[in-house]
């Protein structure tokens, strides 16, 4: 699927089809990972601003119904207790949980979760692909 602009990004997740608790988003810096995010924010009535979790690690939102986890490993070679902390809210189904730069935490997300790939084109447009 093409995605044109910052707009189209935020419909994008604004009307995802959740069908996995765990998302994982993959796409280099400034593809669109935390718009999408702020979408799906939309999507679960979180009022809240969304930002990106790169200096925190993890950020949470409460929702009506389900509270939306934000998680970015970017900086992390090894997750410690981050891991910990994701363990612990994979267990809780009212946890909408999306991570970004995942390969250091791979190993422990469950097998059905969702991925989105973001690529930028050359036309500053991306190209979205969901496994």
């Amino acid at each position: 699927m093409k995605i044109n602009s910052e707009q189209e990004m935020l419909e994008f997740g604004k009307n995802f089809d959740i069908t996995s608790n765990v998302i994982e988003l993959i796409g280099d810096v400034g593809a669109g990972k935390t718009t999408f995010v702020r979408g799906l924010a939309e999507q679960l009535n979180i009022k809240e601003p969304v930002t990106s979790p790169s200096f925190t690690i993890s950020k949470s939102y409460a929702g009506k119904t389900k509270t939306l986890i934000h998680y970015d490993f970017y900086r992390l070679e090894d997750p410690g207790i981050m891991q910990e902390d994701l363990l612990e809210n994979l267990k809780n189904p009212n946890n909408i949980i999306v991570i970004e730069w995942s390969d250091s935490v791979k190993d422990i997300l469950p097998e059905n979760h969702t991925i989105i790939n973001i690529k930028y084109n050359d036309d500053n447009s991306r190209e979205v692909e969901i496994q």
